[in-house]
């Protein structure tokens, strides 16, 4: 069983995704901030993770460049699932190795499923 980790401060989109990942079977945890996310990506040792980058206490660009440099989370997926825009995304981001990176608005939840169904193929 895939393990997916949503690290989304938006409690809302937070709570949606985690039902529809749990339907489909995965197990699901989530985190409301880049630092909580850290030490869940951690514990949990995700497949896949699903991370907002603007959110309290740790942005998600900050959290991603520090789980980069462990030995646990160098290789963990991960979908950068963001309202910014194209310009607004860090370069650095993606230069932390993202499987993806998508805007909230234009994808729904089962488009979203389906990516991490592909990307963990």
């Amino acid at each position: 069983m895939s393990k997916v980790a949503i690290i989304e401060d938006d409690q809302a989109i937070s709570q949606m995704y985690r039902l529809k990942f749990e339907a489909e079977g995965y197990t699901v945890d989530t985190a409301e901030n880049g630092k909580l996310g850290l030490a869940l990506a951690e514990s949990m040792k995700p497949d896949i993770i699903l991370l907002d980058l603007m959110m309290p206490e740790m942005r998600g660009d900050e959290m991603l460049a520090a789980m980069r440099k462990t030995t646990w989370g160098k290789n963990i997926k991960v979908i950068i699932l963001t309202n910014m825009g194209e310009q607004e995304i860090p370069e650095t981001v993606k230069k932390l190795g993202v499987s993806a990176v998508i805007l909230k608005a234009d994808m729904t939840p089962r488009q979203v499923a389906d990516l991490v169904k592909e990307q963990l193929k």
